[in-house]
């Protein structure tokens, strides 16, 4: 579900403005201070319901604007926190293209949703780009480094982002060490298959120790897509129990719905299986789990709504379900071909907003 970063055009079009590409991060102006809401009745203590925004910075570059249900425009971090979201989930790669979702371009970002209040997870996908189950590419400075210098990089890669955010008074209370890594990460040495994954385990370690030197109360996460396979997870937290990897928390990607033959599979069956999951992983390890990425069809914005708060009602109730996260709910799945082709976004089709405006999809957040 990832795509491609900004282009060479664009990169050039920045550095002849002479203008900071990642836009404003030192304040929320007046105009745009979002109505602070109240607890959620019933919801577990400490239940995060966030959103992924990363692509916030490109989209603005863009000229891409959004707006309260009323018309005021409002930056989006800020309008997450108006729909009733309390955390921002941000994505982390090595040496990007344009800088997105690079170092500074986090910082950035996470300073906007720190001056909020915000809850703050990194996720680093420790490599230059897109990591996910069907690509785990290591970065390309890194290409030649046995698994002791791997380890080496993912470490001071690690410290030397969250010692910048660290640095800018930003505190990051979730770290991912890796994204989607049912296969491992930083292929081929990192990779996980059969009963193989000493490798992989000696690389979170190393991203797991670096984020603990810098905030040493972070929960560390390991996130494994398709949180509805139950095989694949019992596979999978088998191998780290067995390897005795170290972290504190079990996250899972959730898309309870895809277009099969002539329409949509049957969301509610993924969704209940990925319950009922969530509850086997957390008695099983005792560890809580969390939904780092959830998403519904843009198009399917009642359906989506529906999904979402099934997915809320029934994981706020379980103890050990520390959140769920909508991976970039400020996306419309619009096609544009200029900023399809230089920033990203515009195919993708689990978003949640219309026109620059929240869809009635997430309205159960805050709720």
């Amino acid at each position: 579900m990832k795509l491609l970063c900004i282009s060479a055009a664009m990169i050039l079009t920045f550095a002849s403005c002479g203008n900071d590409p990642y836009g404003p991060t030192d304040y929320v102006p007046e105009t745009q201070k979002p109505e602070e809401k109240p607890d959620v009745p019933g919801k577990t203590a400490g239940y995060a319901e966030g959103a992924d925004i990363s692509w916030v910075t490109q989209m603005e570059a863009d000229g891409q604007k959004f707006y309260t249900a009323d018309g005021k425009e409002m930056e989006c971090t800020a309008l997450m926190k108006e729909l009733g979201l309390d955390a921002i989930r941000l994505r982390v790669w090595v040496d990007p293209d344009g800088g997105w979702c690079g170092k500074d371009d986090v910082v950035a970002k996470a300073k906007r949703a720190q001056n909020l209040g915000m809850r703050i997870m990194i996720d680093f996908h420790y490599s230059d780009s897109w990591a996910d189950p069907s690509k785990q590419v290591t970065p390309s400075a890194w290409a030649s480094y046995s698994i002791g210098e791997l380890a080496d990089a993912v470490s001071a890669h690690t410290s030397e982002v969250l010692q910048a955010l660290k640095d800018n008074g930003v505190e990051v209370e979730w770290v991912q060490i890796g994204n989607e890594v049912n296969n491992g990460m930083l292929h081929p040495l990192g990779k996980v298959q059969g009963n193989t994954a000493e490798n992989f385990i000696t690389l979170t370690r190393a991203g797991r120790n670096a984020a603990r030197k810098i905030y040493p109360e972070v929960k560390t996460i390991i996130h494994v897509s398709n949180g509805h396979d139950e095989g694949l997870f019992e596979w999978f937290f088998g191998l780290m129990k067995t390897g005795g990897a170290e972290y504190d928390i079990i996250g899972m990607s959730l898309y309870p719905t895809w277009w099969e033959g002539s329409g949509w599979c049957d969301w509610k069956a993924n969704a209940d299986r990925c319950i009922a999951n969530i509850k086997t992983l957390s008695s099983k390890y005792a560890k809580p789990v969390m939904l780092c990425e959830f998403g519904m069809p843009v198009s399917e914005v009642q359906m989506s709504r529906e999904a979402l708060q099934h997915m809320l009602e029934k994981t706020r109730e379980i103890e050990q379900c520390a959140g769920l996260f909508w991976w970039e709910p400020q996306t419309d799945g619009v096609w544009k071909p200029a900023s399809y082709n230089a920033l990203g976004w515009g195919a993708y089709d689990k978003g949640a907003f219309k026109n620059g405006k929240a869809t009635a999809a997430l309205e159960p957040f805050g709720r």
